[in-house]
This record gives structure tokens, C-alpha cells and sequence, in this order.
């Protein structure tokens, strides 16, 4: 009986446990999906390219996106890795500034 009482106890606390980190790594994610789409914005503000700028620029390199697909995207900040190459190397950047 003292053993199911431990057992439960130990569930109990790990599912604490459990929901404090993952509530954490919602709170983590989220910073760091901000840092993503603001660094993003930022290089095409930089160069002054609007989103349906970027749209042509990445067609010339064979990327089809629409304008509010990549709205959605950079306001979400939840793009892949592959799209935000495709768009530094769209509007030309050669390097990233991420500080």
C-alpha cells in the first residue's frame, strides 16, 4: 500500500514537473520564434524589399510563395531554416547579423 501511495506521489510531482517545463519551452519558444521573425524582418526592411517584393525575388530563384503565405510565416516566426535561406539569398544578403 505505502509502495502504490510513493508511486502516485512521484507521478504527482512529475507531472508538476512536467507541466512547469513545458510551459517553460512554450515561454522559450515563443522568444525565440519573436527573435526569428524580427531578425527577418529587419534584413528586409534593411533592404527595403516589401513582402510582395520578396515574392518576385523568390520566384527568380524557383521558391513559389504567395504574399500572405509569407506574411503568415514571418508573423508566426515559425519558418524553417531552408526558408530563411531561400529569402536571405532572394533579396541578396550575404550575411546574417544575429546579435
Amino acid at each position: 500500500m505505502a509502495n502504490a501511495l510513493d508511486m502516485m506521489a512521484n507521478i504527482t510531482v512529475k507531472g508538476a514537473w512536467m507541466a512547469e517545463t513545458e510551459a517553460a519551452a512554450s515561454t522559450d519558444t515563443a522568444e525565440w520564434q519573436a527573435r526569428a521573425k524580427n531578425l527577418l524582418k529587419a534584413e528586409l526592411k534593411r533592404r527595403g524589399v516589401t513582402y510582395a517584393q520578396l515574392v518576385e525575388k523568390l520566384a527568380v530563384i524557383g521558391v513559389h510563395e504567395t504574399e500572405p503565405n509569407i506574411r503568415n510565416k514571418i508573423a508566426r516566426g515559425s519558418f524553417t531554416a531552408v526558408f530563411l535561406l531561400q529569402v536571405m539569398a532572394a533579396i541578396g544578403a550575404k550575411e546574417l547579423r544575429i546579435d
